[in-house]
């Protein structure tokens, strides 16, 4: 890599993380040029973005969990840009990075800075975008209703804990999903569209996801008689014991008909609608990925 020049935006939260200021000293001692800048506010991301294109910066480092991986990627995208991303995993989750293979050591994910990105798709849907993956359903509010103090104690089991003590909350949706080839209707009590394999805090949704093959992975989780059961099968994360109870398919597209409306959950931004259209949005975005990845399939252009 020609020019050896980043800029870290930084989740506010981590201004005082010293392992992270540690990691970002030893690659200012190896060479980088590694500017560092704080979000604070809705908003600060895009605005970050646009001002590190504007001075040249060739690459940005998305530092923060999987929402400020999303607000990233989709801002650097929305403006153009041609810089590169790379991933410093600061979150309870980093349930991308976890299974992009991404170190959660600061020190060790900025090396990453030196290996070639990859382009990858992202997710689209109403005009937003996502890296790893869109819920809805039971699932979906798990996610949003685990609280910070809870996730800082127990980390990813936060979310197991949380959707256990909510089965008494649990109701189905209902849904008709179509796509090439591939229909679907019903009432379902969890939704994955996934760019990425894993959301929640660990919990396998699309186990079999690439984010380099111009597809978005579906699992559709469908109501049952035995809905505690379901419900445990989805929130023990365990892959075999999903595939027995969903749905799955493998689609560059997908429309979802909800008419009492659905709630999603995109990397931590919520959104509400009737009606919703995704689509892969292929090699949307250079990433910094290392090179045995489990979510990259295709071999470099160089290598094939």
């Amino acid at each position: 890599m020609n020019e050896r020049k980043a800029l870290l935006i930084l989740h506010g939260k981590q201004a005082l993380n010293e392992e992270v200021r540690a990691a970002v000293q030893a690659r200012r001692d190896e060479g980088w040029e590694l500017a560092v800048r704080l979000t604070w506010e809705a908003g600060d991301a895009r605005r970050l973005v646009d001002e590190a294109l504007a001075a040249g910066f060739p690459i940005l480092i998305a530092g923060g969990g999987d929402g400020t991986l999303r607000e990233v990627a989709e801002a650097l995208v929305q403006a153009g840009g041609g810089a590169s991303l790379a991933l410093l995993p600061l979150g309870t989750a980093n349930d991308f990075a976890r299974a992009a293979g991404v170190p959660l050591l600061p020190g060790e994910a900025l090396e990453l800075l030196e290996v070639a990105p990859r382009p990858i798709d992202l997710g689209e849907v109403g005009g937003h975008l996502f890296l790893n993956m869109a819920t809805g359903g039971f699932g979906s509010k798990v996610t949003a209703s685990t609280s910070e103090e809870l996730k800082k104690v127990l980390g990813g089991a936060a979310y197991f804990l949380t959707g256990l003590t909510r089965f008494s909350e649990v109701h189905s949706a209902f849904g008709r999903f179509s796509g090439p080839g591939f229909a679907w209707e019903g009432e379902f009590l969890a939704l994955g569209i996934g760019n990425g394999r894993q959301a929640g805090g660990g919990h396998l949704m699309c186990p079999q996801a690439l984010v380099d093959d111009g597809l978005l992975d579906l699992c559709i989780v469908p109501a049952a008689q035995d809905l505690v059961g379901t419900l445990g099968t989805l929130l023990s994360g365990g892959i075999l014991g999903l595939e027995s109870v969903s749905i799955s398919a493998r689609l560059p597209w997908l429309e979802i008909d909800a008419p009492e409306g659905l709630d999603v959950n995109l990397d931590g931004e919520p959104m509400e609608s009737p009606h919703l259209r995704f689509a892969a949005r292929p090699a949307a975005l250079r990433v910094h990925l290392p090179a045995g990845s489990p979510l990259l399939g295709a071999m470099p252009a160089t290598q094939a």
